[in-house]
């Protein structure tokens, strides 16, 4: 009875904690509150599931203890007893799975009108890259990374010249414009997760991974790296900044091309030249 009693609040005790943790979501800044929805669901399933469980094991404990005119029954298995669990098991992971998939092919079925916007992950910061007035994001290739192409952009492609290279850890968003983020690293495992846009995704060496979201909320939101990177990792942080379109118009007219950043390069490589030869 004792045990019985323990397996009893320890069911309740978990459910106060639950309802009254003080841990909660930050609030929702894009279009990805269903995400919200499906892990709430998933909490209720595997809550009933503790639940029942607990209490399952509770009546156990109970009726089948120890009684010197009782007689243990060996029963090795019972074929209709394992098909039901299996059947519950069964609804309970499609219950489990179901909404998540539906959620996951909407995260990563892109609209056409969004914008791309590269981002780049390195041990340990990150920076970014928008297409320019063409739209298109030029073509890049690891062995074409240096000091003077820090992003490895293929200079011979039309497309890479107008692109707009951000390096700082702070990104602008234009409000209510559909984004998608195409994810590189140039090293390790990295993770881009803006906890308020409920949206995250594993950058992985030597392959572009992708998922896209509407920034709904101006304001001012945290960049973290969700993967272990190595030691710098609690460091690498930056910041996304959702501005109307007067303020994030303002915000890119700053930034500076890749043609012109090419242009800067060989204009200070020139002077140095010429000031080595006086």
């Amino acid at each position: 009875m004792f045990v019985s009693v323990i397996f009893v609040l320890i069911i309740i005790g978990s459910i106060i904690f639950h309802f009254w943790s003080p841990w909660w979501w930050t609030p929702v800044a894009s279009n990805w509150g269903n995400i919200d929805d499906t892990i709430i669901l998933s909490f209720w399933v595997t809550g009933a599931v503790f639940v029942a469980v607990c209490l399952f094991m509770a009546y156990c404990v109970w009726a089948y203890r120890y009684r010197p005119d009782r007689k243990a029954e060996y029963k090795p298995e019972d074929k209709k007893l394992e098909f039901r669990l299996t059947w519950l098991t069964a609804l309970g992971v499609a219950a489990l799975l179901a909404p998540g998939l539906v959620v996951w092919n909407k995260f990563i079925t892109v609209p056409e009108n969004a914008m791309k916007i590269e981002v780049v992950a390195y041990q340990w910061g990150w920076n970014y890259r928008l297409p320019g007035a063409d739209g298109v994001l030029g073509k890049t290739s690891v062995g074409l990374i240096s000091d003077d192409n820090p992003y490895g952009l293929d200079s011979s492609d039309p497309n890479s010249k107008d692109d707009i290279l951000v390096m700082d850890a702070d990104l602008h968003l234009e409000i209510n414009q559909p984004v998608k983020v195409e994810l590189r690293s140039f090293d390790v495992l990295h993770n881009f997760y803006v906890p308020q846009f409920r949206a995250k995704m594993d950058m992985l060496p030597g392959i572009i991974t992708y998922y896209w979201f509407i920034p709904e909320k101006k304001g001012d939101y945290e960049i973290l790296c969700a993967e272990y990177c190595g030691t710098g990792h609690y460091a690498m942080r930056g910041r996304v900044l959702v501005d109307d379109e007067k303020d994030y118009s303002n915000w890119l007219a700053k930034q500076i091309s890749f043609e012109k950043m090419i242009a800067k390069n060989n204009l200070e490589k020139n002077l140095l030249i010429a000031e080595n030869k006086n």
